[in-house]
């Protein structure tokens, strides 16, 4: 085996080789954090691995306006287990090809589940919640989910709550598993 594949195979995060967003070929850690062995994932369509079809498309619309811009995309997000379990995750990728961002890419995915553990959330109290950890202000995430500052102070008042913290400040440490 080659030095490259040893790497690949035996590296200490999963790892990921994608086609238009269909595994073509994935690592021993990958398979580890997902289930199953490697080969089992060959061609798999990654939306198998989101909690549903509308946050694998709404992930895939932000994933692609970013990679248009810098051929990279990153995030945390719930994702599922082969077993049906949801943990959070930590994605990142690298396009490819430039001129059609997801043709081909190399994607990392680091399992989250033992430093933050699953909370209850919707669709949109985890897109508030994770634009909230990017740094955005109410008012910026109105602006970006096309919604009052208001309304996303409501949400994240409910955020507050539900991660137990009494300011923003704290609920990001919380999402984001830092030591408090």
């Amino acid at each position: 085996m080659a030095e490259t594949d040893i790497a690949f195979e035996h590296a200490p995060i999963g790892l990921a080789l994608l086609e238009n967003r269909v595994i073509r070929r994935c690592n021993l850690m990958f398979a580890e954090i997902f289930g199953g062995a490697p080969a089992d994932h060959d061609n798999r369509p990654t939306a198998d691995f989101y909690p549903s079809r509308d946050e694998f498309e709404r992930t895939g619309a932000r994933g692609l306006y970013a990679m248009r811009k810098s051929g990279r995309y990153a995030d945390e997000r719930i994702m599922r287990r082969d077993d049906g379990t949801l943990f959070w995750c930590r994605v990142r990728g690298q396009s490819l090809t430039p001129a059609e961002p997801f043709a081909q890419g190399v994607w990392s995915f680091a399992d989250l589940s033992r430093e933050r553990p699953i909370v209850a959330l919707t669709l949109r109290e985890r897109d508030v919640a994770i634009l909230t950890c990017r740094g955005l202000t109410s008012k910026e995430i109105g602006r970006e989910l096309d919604l009052s500052y208001r309304t996303i102070e409501l949400y994240r008042a409910r955020l507050l709550e539900k991660f137990g913290a009494r300011k923003v400040a704290e609920l990001v440490a919380k999402l984001s598993g830092m030591p408090l």
